[in-house]
């Protein structure tokens, strides 16, 4: 594929992000949603360079002899400085939003940051005693000098390198972010109806009594560090090993980011970086304050719900909520569940039900991102106490969610349940839930194929489609699946579903042929894919080539996307849209013309290429009408888009898709037409 066709993936996931730097700067969106999204970006960032950039730092320790050999087309130095250049311009457009609209925005409804510098007498007292009755037990700052090693700083911490007056040393002082809140709301005076203070500016202003000396500067640090366990996520098992073993012995973590107060002093940064072993690319220069992720928490003392999205709670569905139990409509007809528009309820209640059912023998699912506080993994222990068979797969490489995920297959596993783990150098991605029942003599299975993780926190958030079936075509093929992870198989026999890593790529592959075909007769061809990411330079190259027989390709894409769209000669027939709102669009959904007979599959997978050969997934055909129905609604709604979707254009710059009245904003149009089905159910009933 030629350079020129292919954006890289970095680069691309920077122009997401700014998606969503968007958001924080449309005055449409509510003041509190917009410092929220401020802190959607931040975290975000964060974990860009806790792994990508980790993992361009590893191949940049590899010496290009070294590089060529393991095949790594990559320019470490190179990506990295490009990846440098726009988060510092991202960065300071960050700070304009912060400083020029949400700040005066906060202003004009009494509320108001104030620093050290500007606290009252009042205000003052009052974070006197706050800093020694609260925060000063938790402090442990530290102190060293030219010639002594420096302190070890925590991935993601937040500290003030300090300088002195009468000394040369350094202090380091931590601000305790996990174990006080980082706002505090301060006394009202005459100016402040609601005056609000950093737990930074609360340390700051005690930072001599704590220190004992006078202070010349308090320069605020953040470190984000290699997140190695999770190059497994990115690559794959083979190069991993190779990667190590040529890199040999390494400290574990080294840091990938080193955010640092512009203020601070050239002379001093210098200091930093020879002390803490930085090169010239760790370094990003920021404002005051970082972190921004702890906005999620920022306080609206004004109790004004106009600051805050519309509330939009999760709707009831007409056929679930009128039946005694789920497994009795299933097996009148398949349904669907959207979230976050639906209750996410249904999930565990359906395994309730099945652990209370005594013709149910077996439960089998897939965990791969389990909330802290699971409804969920709670209905397997009771199915367990109830004396069913429960199988659980749990994913225990699921980025930064491990240690919920090993708590809860710990619980299982005492309670009886036979859990499985992650299989070496392929992850298990898939979504399902499989009910079998004893019924005339004979299993009968029922099944949940979704798109989105079993987790009633991201539920409420994540859009996404979950299929209840109990349709043979695809219940029994889900025990295709499970026998596979039991090891019982060495490959699913399924003739319905794709399964990845075996047959994903090729049936989407025959797919695309199959548009190509008729395009290539003069007949209607087009498709119609949403998901996540697009990234596999395979799958990329077969649009590029339908494009140029004459398939009409529309493009719903989140996050990353290496495919340009509209080049000359190559992808004039594709227009890809991305659309960033409330809701993190999380669903996959990918439709095919097939001359007249439409196909249309949800799914777990992206095109990426660790979705499609190093994770085990599952590609649904949907055969239901009605459920066929309700997705394509949802998906006609979102191409028509035109208050959150944004073109994706060859140079990255997010221009949003505008059009002639009336404004179509595909979230709320969802919402609202669920909302009305349901209200029409229970009228007619």
């Amino acid at each position: 594929m030629q350079e020129d066709t292919y954006v890289k993936r970095d680069t691309s996931w920077l122009a997401f992000n700014h998606r969503v730097l968007q958001e924080a700067m449309d005055e449409r969106v509510p003041l509190y949603e917009r410092i929220k999204f401020l802190a959607i970006y931040s975290s975000n960032l964060d974990e860009f360079y806790r792994v990508r950039v980790a993992s361009l730092r590893s191949f940049k320790a590899l010496k290009k002899k070294t590089r060529k050999a393991l095949d790594l087309e990559v320019k470490p130095k190179k990506e990295l400085k490009h990846i440098r250049k726009i988060v510092q311009a991202q960065q300071e457009q960050f700070g304009q939003i912060f400083r020029g609209q949400i700040l005066p925005g906060l202003a004009e409804h009494g509320i108001q940051l104030v620093n050290e510098q500007d606290y009252t007498e009042a205000q003052q007292e009052h974070v006197k005693r706050y800093f020694f009755q609260k925060i000063y037990p938790t402090l442990t700052p530290s102190f060293f000098g030219p010639d002594d090693p420096p302190p070890f700083l925590e991935n993601r911490g937040l500290y003030f390198v300090v300088t002195f007056k009468a000394d040369e040393r350094l202090a380091i002082v931590d601000i305790p972010t996990e174990a006080h809140a980082r706002f505090l709301e301060l006394p009202r005076d005459t100016t402040t109806q609601f005056p609000v203070t950093f737990l930074d500016d609360v340390i700051r202003f005690n930072l001599e009594a704590l220190l004992g000396q006078t202070v010349t500067g308090a320069y605020a640090v953040k470190v984000s560090r290699d997140a190695e366990l999770y190059i497994d996520d990115e690559f794959s098992g083979d190069l991993i090993e190779k990667i190590r073993s040529s890199l040999g012995e390494r400290n574990i973590g080294l840091p990938t980011r080193f955010l640092y107060d512009s203020r601070m002093p050239k002379a001093l940064l210098s200091q930093l970086k020879e002390a803490f072993g930085l090169s010239k690319h760790d370094l990003i220069p920021g404002a005051r304050y970082h972190n921004f992720n702890d906005f999620f928490s920022f306080p609206n003392p004004t109790g004004n719900t106009a600051l805050h999205d519309t509330p939009r709670p999760p709707l009831p569905h007409p056929g679930l909520e009128a039946t005694d139990r789920i497994v009795d409509f299933l097996q009148q007809q398949d349904t669907v569940l959207h979230f976050p528009y639906h209750k996410f309820d249904y999930v565990p209640r359906f395994i309730r039900e099945a652990a209370d059912d005594p013709q149910v023998k077996a439960i089998k699912i897939t965990i791969y991102r389990a909330a802290s506080k699971s409804a969920v993994v709670e209905a397997l222990l009771r199915a367990l106490d109830q004396g069913k068979a429960v199988t659980a797969f749990i994913e225990a490489k699921a980025r930064f969610d491990e240690a919920a995920n090993l708590y809860w297959g710990g619980e299982l596993e005492k309670r009886g349940a036979k859990v499985l783990y992650s299989y070496p150098g392929i992850k298990v991605h898939s979504k399902l839930l499989l009910v079998a029942r004893e019924e005339a003599g004979r299993i009968r299975r029922y099944a949940y194929l979704g798109t989105g993780n079993f987790n009633e926190k991201t539920a409420r958030l994540y859009c996404d489609h979950a299929l209840l079936t109990a349709d043979v075509r695809l219940a029994d093929e889900v025990e295709e699946i499970f026998a596979l992870l039991e090891r019982r198989t060495l490959m699913p026999r399924c003739q319905h579903l794709f399964v990845s890593p075996f047959s994903s790529r090729d049936r989407f592959a025959a797919m695309i042929d199959r548009e190509i075909e008729h395009a290539q007769a003069g007949k209607a061809a087009y498709m119609i894919l949403k998901m996540n990411s697009l990234e596999d330079p395979g799958m990329i190259e077969k649009l590029y080539e339908a494009s140029q027989a004459g398939v009409t390709i529309q493009l719903i894409v989140r996050g990353i996307c290496c495919l340009q769209p509209g080049l000359a000669g190559i992808s004039e027939n594709i227009e890809a849209i991305s659309i960033v709102d409330r809701f993190l669009e999380h669903a996959r959904v990918y439709i095919f013309g097939n001359g007249g007979d439409e196909r249309m599959y949800t799914a777990s997978a992206d095109w990426m290429t660790r979705n499609l050969d190093r994770r085990v997934e599952a590609v649904i055909p949907i055969y239901d009408p009605a459920v066929y129905a309700e997705i394509r609604h949802v998906i006609d709604l979102q191409l028509q888009d035109n208050s959150k979707a944004r073109l994706l254009v060859p140079d990255q710059s997010n221009p949003y898709r505008r059009q002639a009245t009336p404004e179509i904003r595909a979230q709320t149009a969802v919402y609202d037409w669920l909302a009305n089905k349901q209200k029409s159910t229970v009228l007619q009933a």
